[in-house]
């Protein structure tokens, strides 16, 4: 039907623009405003399908009069082949969370980090599958242009509306806040390289570490805080230019803060879109750290000891009560309920959506499971204890390592475009849901902006743990779009059709109690 976006939000069109005729205008407008009348289930003043368009007719149509030409669009669905569409899929999922995956393992233990990750790769998709077949079980209504949202709306009114922006809203700040703690890191690392190359000044981390040219580092031996930048010089001709480098460029108390110059600016951006070009760097960057710890792993062998229950200096037993750790970092690795509806309506043959979504999974766990398996297995243990293993897997090698220096290079870049998108849709679903524009003003935008740049500000400050933000944030956003509203969607749904069963009602509950559990083992461990 025909529809309205906004000019900043078209970020591709092939054909060059054309004006419409006011009559179309006026049609067009016409439309809208009926479709005000009434709520979106009403279908009494829904325009009939003989007065519209065909297929191959349909414009955008944009407030300056303009009309773009829908090439990529028929029969309200997308031209991706299932191959493209499995690709999207994991591309989306794939986040910071990989790094967090070999650290989460050694907190949970080694047979029981990877037994955790499957069974949450089965029980998210479950969920996520549920999430995709919500819609179709609403008798009566349209709903082929509804979101997940949506579909909480239509089951629990005003309630499932804001709590789905809420929880929504908690992922996407949590993901920015990670996001800006890793940057920190990154630029730290990057820096410090640069400028210990140009001056030719050799230096050596104060933390314990192997030797070779394989260096693996603990940083957090000496401390249970994150290691700052404290580093010996070796060899140079101007200690002073080293010290006063080091005071003005500190992980955490200085670098956090040069971002805002270069970010804030591109938050208040109207329209992001530029960024979206760059989403390629998430694919590279997510190949080459498979590389490096391919080639990493090579370089230093395996070593594991199999202890079940005990703990001795260098290995973690097999199952540790710290599990939930685990749990909760995968909850947002594996999350991507909240927009896989849209994802799935862009694939060509809509049949096949669950076989695609559930190849997607497979991928994407299998992504994990390499990761953090080789990870632990190749860390060097002895000399270093595995409790060694950092939240940011990256922390272990020191920033003189070349193939570490270049992963943090494409992560900087790939997470500096990233985050004005993440931006953008923090700002267009709170702001349009609260004053019904996604830019009510410049003020707003900036105020917002500042709200969620000084909470990464902070965070880098002053709790710069990557694994901790993640398995937070992860299971207070996943107990609501992963646990809660699919479980109780279906249940809600059979019930209705009067096919819900005492089975299907028992797992249901079970999967929300997970969940809940989920949630409050996150504060108690």
């Amino acid at each position: 039907r025909p529809f309205h976006v906004e000019p900043t939000n078209i970020v591709s069109m092939k054909d060059d623009m054309q004006r419409v005729t006011d009559e179309a205008s006026a049609m067009n407008k016409r439309i809208h405003y009926y479709s005000r009348l009434t709520s979106p289930a009403d279908k009494a003043l829904v325009a009939p399908d003989h007065v519209l368009p065909a297929p191959d007719e349909i414009y955008v149509y944009s407030p300056l009069g303009t009309a773009f030409k829908v090439d990529s669009c028929t029969d309200g669905y997308g031209k991706n082949s299932s191959i493209v569409t499995i690709f999207v899929i994991w591309n989306t999922m794939m986040g910071t969370s990989i790094l967090s995956i070999p650290w989460g393992i050694k907190q949970a233990g080694f047979t029981s980090g990877i037994i955790l990750i499957l069974l949450m790769g089965i029980l998210t998709l479950y969920c996520c599958y549920r999430v995709v077949k919500s819609r179709k079980m609403i008798p009566l209504v349209d709903t082929s242009n509804w979101e997940f949202p949506d579909v909480c709306k239509y089951y629990f009114g005003s309630f499932g509306q804001w709590s789905s922006l809420l929880f929504s809203m908690v992922s996407l700040v949590g993901a920015m806040i990670v996001y800006w703690v890793l940057m920190s890191n990154f630029l730290f690392n990057t820096g410090k390289f640069i400028y210990n190359f140009v001056h030719d000044i050799n230096v050596t981390d104060i933390v314990p570490g192997t030797n070779g040219s394989n260096k693996v580092i603990c940083p957090s031996a000496a401390s249970d805080h994150p290691p700052q930048n404290r580093s010996m010089m070796f060899s140079s001709d101007n200690s002073t230019g080293f010290q006063l480098f080091e005071e003005w460029w500190n992980k955490s108390q200085t670098v956090p803060f040069y971002l805002i110059a270069v970010l804030l600016p591109l938050l208040n951006l109207k329209s992001p879109s530029f960024f979206a070009k760059f989403n390629v760097l998430g694919t590279v960057s997510v190949v080459y750290l498979v590389l490096l710890v391919t080639v990493k792993a090579v370089h230093l062998g395996i070593h594991l000891e199999f202890n079940w229950l005990t703990e001795n200096e260098f290995f973690v037993p097999e199952f540790r009560v710290l599990f939930p750790q685990l749990t909760g970092v995968l909850t947002l690795a594996f999350f991507i309920h909240n927009c896989v509806i849209t994802l799935l309506q862009n694939n060509k043959n809509q049949e096949n959506n669950v076989r695609d979504l559930s190849i997607a999974y497979f991928l994407v766990g299998l992504t994990y499971l390499y990761v953090g398996v080789i990870i632990f297995a190749s860390f060097p243990s002895p000399p270093l204890s595995k409790e060694c293993i950092e939240q940011n897997f990256l922390d272990n090698f020191p920033s003189n390592d070349i193939m570490s220096f270049i992963a943090r290079i494409f992560l900087l870049f790939q997470m500096m475009t990233v985050y004005p998108l993440l931006g953008y849709l923090a700002r267009v679903q709170l702001l349009r849901q609260v004053f019904g524009n996604a830019y009510p003003s410049v003020f707003h935008v900036l105020v917002l902006n500042i709200v969620i740049v000084g909470a990464g500000v902070a965070m880098a400050r002053f709790y710069p743990n990557i694994g901790g933000i993640i398995r937070y944030s992860g299971a207070t956003c996943g107990l609501a779009f992963v646990f809660v509203y699919p479980s109780l969607i279906y249940v809600i749904s059979m019930r209705r059709a009067g096919q819900l069963t005492w089975p299907a009602l028992i797992t249901h509950i079970f999967i929300i109690l997970l969940g809940v559990a989920n949630l409050i083992a996150q504060f108690l461990l």
